[in-house]
């Protein structure tokens, strides 16, 4: 039986659409309007969303994401209260987790997938796990029918890079450029050349993200060959930055639509 992020992705595929995939920083502003904020996208076209869990030391995130974690930090949002207010929530859209591996480390990863599951959540990343030590947590997830979702890096070597992409599941989650998250005015040159190689590597949807800020550059991704646009700081910035949490609501509402107008008619999924 197919996991929840898989069967999305042939849905999405029987459509000839590729996935939007926002993301947001759990408990910024505040968590009641985090959970506010995942109904919203999840009404406003996103196919699967992205949770991140604010992290004390969050090294792949760019200053936009790093800002937001600190405040809910400094707020007392903790794993804990993020996983428990989602088991209230029902989203159509697959939502994926998104934590360093320390939290887990702290909860034990038995209790910790067996909360995942209890929270609804059908995928996890956790970017600072690297390949050779994930095995244990990809079983636990995998006996819950929870993805596993490896990332990319643009300097991977083509033998690594086959390797997680052989061990991921759900999808591969391709880093679009060295460094860290954070909106960028133009896309990486390097991306076609990375998206094709890695396309020879495996038959899972690839998605990728880092970089991603605008339709058009969500449209461009698609159209080099990639299946869902992962899309970050724009999302938390038009949540944080608005002078109320109702406008910041109401920003990525537009936004979500937006975006998921721009991946319109760019062709169908290969899986």
């Amino acid at each position: 039986m197919p996991t929840r992020i898989t069967a999305c992705f042939q849905a999405l595929r029987s459509r000839g659409e590729k996935a939007l995939i926002p993301y947001l920083t759990a408990g910024d502003p505040n968590l009641e309007t985090t959970f506010e904020a995942l109904q919203v996208l999840d009404q406003s076209g996103a196919d699967l969303i992205e949770l991140g869990v604010p992290y004390s030391d969050p090294l792949a995130d760019g200053p936009v994401i790093q800002a937001a974690a600190s405040r809910a930090l400094r707020r007392g949002v903790t794993l804990g209260a993020i996983l428990q207010g989602l088991q209230g929530l029902s989203l159509q859209a697959p939502l994926i987790l998104f934590t360093y591996y320390n939290p887990i480390y702290q909860l034990g990863i038995p209790t910790f997938v067996q909360q995942l599951r209890w929270a609804g959540c059908a995928g996890l990343v956790v970017p600072d796990l690297p390949l050779e030590e994930a095995e244990p947590l990809r079983e636990a997830t995998q006996a819950e029918g929870i993805d596993l979702i490896l990332l990319v890096a643009p300097t991977s070597p083509p033998e690594r890079m086959r390797r997680i992409a052989q061990h991921s599941s759900g999808f591969v989650y391709l880093v679009s450029t060295t460094g860290v998250t954070g909106e960028r005015s133009t896309l990486e040159q390097r991306l076609p050349a990375l998206l094709q190689q890695l396309r020879q590597s495996t038959s899972l949807p690839i998605g990728v993200g880092f970089g991603i800020s605008t339709p058009e550059q969500a449209r461009q991704i698609a159209l080099w060959g990639a299946d869902a646009a992962i899309v970050g700081s724009a999302f938390v910035q038009r949540l944080t930055r608005a002078p109320t949490p109702a406008q910041g609501l109401q920003q990525i509402a537009y936004f979500c639509r937006d975006l998921k107008a721009a991946l319109q008619g760019v062709g169908t999924l290969h899986l």
